[in-house]
This record gives structure tokens, sequence and C-alpha cells, in this order.
């Protein structure tokens, strides 16, 4: 009974340490977050581009000196891990420099499995270390969630607006159709009129 309640207990400080985000860039902007680490402890950002043109942002991330670590640019998925070899402030930032009228909408997360497992190395015991193994399979299957459900929405966005488009040219084309009808009918019925000279 006792290990059961330390093991919710630890799922529990793993969850507190998980942050799922949503944010919205504008053009020519960049949005940064920061995370306090201590040497040794691994960062672990993963994102997701949910909409908003190409579906790609530019991502950085700067120790505590403000040394450039990771970037990379244009990417839709991105899942990048960081050793800290320093203590302090590390920042991480999305980018959206390159693009002049879109904004994106950018779901990510923060986690650090890492010092969640080097704290909890004291106690090895079995449920403890399954429990770990579970946390880290739900923070996998949380991130590949999120990304399933991001396209669900990118696809279900590209539908809606065929759908729309082809009501609209359907619509167009059923007005163009009555008008040639009856302009049709009209010349035709003026054509066969018997003009009579008095």
């Amino acid at each position: 009974m006792r290990g059961l309640f330390f093991g919710l207990a630890v799922v529990l400080c793993i969850l507190k340490v998980i942050n799922a985000l949503s944010v919205d860039i504008q053009p020519h902007s960049e949005e940064c977050f920061f995370e306090d680490m201590d040497i040794g402890d691994k960062l672990t950002v993963s994102y997701q581009v949910g909409e908003g043109g190409n579906l790609d942002i530019d991502f950085m991330i700067k120790d505590s000196d403000d040394v450039l670590i990771k970037s990379t640019a244009r990417e839709s998925i991105g899942n990048h891990v960081v050793t800290a070899s320093k203590k302090g402030k590390y920042t991480y930032c999305f980018s959206n420099q390159m693009s002049s009228v879109t904004a994106k909408s950018v779901s990510f997360n923060v986690h650090d499995m890492e010092r969640i497992q080097e704290t909890a190395k004291t106690h090895i015991d079995p449920i403890e270390r399954e429990i770990r193994e579970l946390a880290e399979s739900i923070f996998a299957i949380k991130d590949e969630q999120e990304y399933i459900v991001a396209r669900e929405r990118q696809h279900r966005d590209t539908a809606e607006s065929t759908n729309a488009r082809v009501k609209w040219w359907s619509l167009g084309q059923l007005t163009l159709l009555v008008a040639v009808c009856f302009w049709q009918v009209f010349y035709l019925k003026r054509f066969f009129e018997v003009k009579r000279v008095v």
C-alpha cells in the first residue's frame, strides 16, 4: 500500500513537470520562453505547427550566456533535446520572421525526464522503475496524439475550405446556366416573331 502511494506521488510529480502550451505568433515576430536548468539537466522541446502559411516555423535554443545551441529553419514538426553545460536560464524561441502576412499557431511540450530519473535513482524499486517507464511512454503517446490532432485540424480546415469553394462554384455555374437559358429563350422568341409592316 505504501509503495502504491509512493508510485502515485511520483506520477503526480512527473505530470507537474510537463508543460503543454499553444501560442499564436504574428508575422515578423518571435515568442521566447525560459527554463532554469542545472548542469547536466536535459531539456526536451517538441512542437507542431497547427495553422498558418506553409505550416513552418523557425526554432532556436540559447544557453544562459545567450549563445546559440540549436537552430532550425522552416520546420513544421520538431523534437529537440539539449543537455545543460552550465547553470542558468536557457531560452527557446519560435520565430515567424520569414512570414510577412500569415500568423502561425504552434503547440509545444516541454519536459525534463532526465531530472526525474536522476532524483528517483536513490530508490530502485521495480514498481518505481515501471512507473517511470510508463510515464515516459505516456509522454511519447501524448506528443504523438497532439501531432495527430494538429494534422486532423489542418486536414479538416482544408476539406471545409474545398467544400465551400465547390459550393460557390456550383452556385455560380447554376446562375450562369439559368441566365444563358433565359437569354436563349428570349433571343429565339424574338428571332421567330413575325414583323408586320402597316
